[in-house]
């Protein structure tokens, strides 16, 4: 039976702000303790406001090892003005930007997880660039363009320990998600593709897949 969140982390989860359903975080949380026992970092790619950050978190917690995020808190394309998944509460009102770290640091602290957690500031390609160590889990959840997601996979999928994880969220095979889903997508297959990854069973839009061999 996969492992389950205690109670009050699901409750952390489901209060903060984000767009992940409890199924798929209850599918992440199951993937984050299996990868978790390699006693290396969970690193997630799109922090948000937190709310995956809180499972990556708790199960880093019950392994001994840690969670690193990593965002630039600015917002991806669609949470900008004028678009759907904009959230005007969000915004900086002294320089006008979208601000998410603020609403980040009070999800952690809310969930008791802060000491668990590396919050990373600062662009993913630019990150992964100066990264030196394998980690047991990759979460891809951020912008949903091809560059961004594209970026995303070839900055951290080498970084996947051997037997760790590729998690990919947001992926949605019908051509009418473009805006939403098509570039997660197309990493997905270029995944499963290149012979390095294997899958492993789907929730939703969530696919975890095993490495299993060299490459991306």
């Amino acid at each position: 039976m996969p492992a389950a969140p205690k109670p009050e982390t699901l409750a952390a989860f489901e209060a903060a702000k984000g767009f992940m359903p409890v199924e798929e975080g209850l599918a992440l949380y199951a993937a984050a303790v299996e990868a978790g026992r390699l006693g290396l970092p969970l690193l997630e790619v799109g922090t948000y406001c937190g709310r995956s950050t809180i499972l990556l978190a708790d199960a880093a917690r019950e392994a001994g090892t840690v969670a690193v995020t990593v965002d630039h808190h600015r917002g991806s394309e669609e949470q900008q003005p004028g678009w759907e998944y904009h959230d005007p509460e969000l915004v900086d009102p002294e320089v006008g930007r979208m601000d998410t770290l603020p609403a980040f640091r009070r999800t952690l602290h809310a969930a008791g997880l802060e000491d668990h957690v590396i919050a990373v500031v600062g662009r993913s390609p630019q990150v992964a660039k100066v990264w030196g160590r394998p980690v047991g889990l990759v979460f891809v959840d951020g912008g949903h363009t091809d560059e961004h997601a594209v970026n995303d996979y070839e900055g951290w999928a080498p970084h996947v320990a051997e037997g760790g994880l590729l998690v990919i969220h947001d992926v949605f095979p019908d051509p009418v998600d473009e805006w939403t889903g098509q570039a997660p997508y197309r990493i997905y297959l270029r995944a499963l593709a290149c012979g390095a990854f294997t899958e492993v069973p789907a929730t939703g839009s969530l696919r975890v897949l095993r490495r299993t061999g060299g490459g991306i």
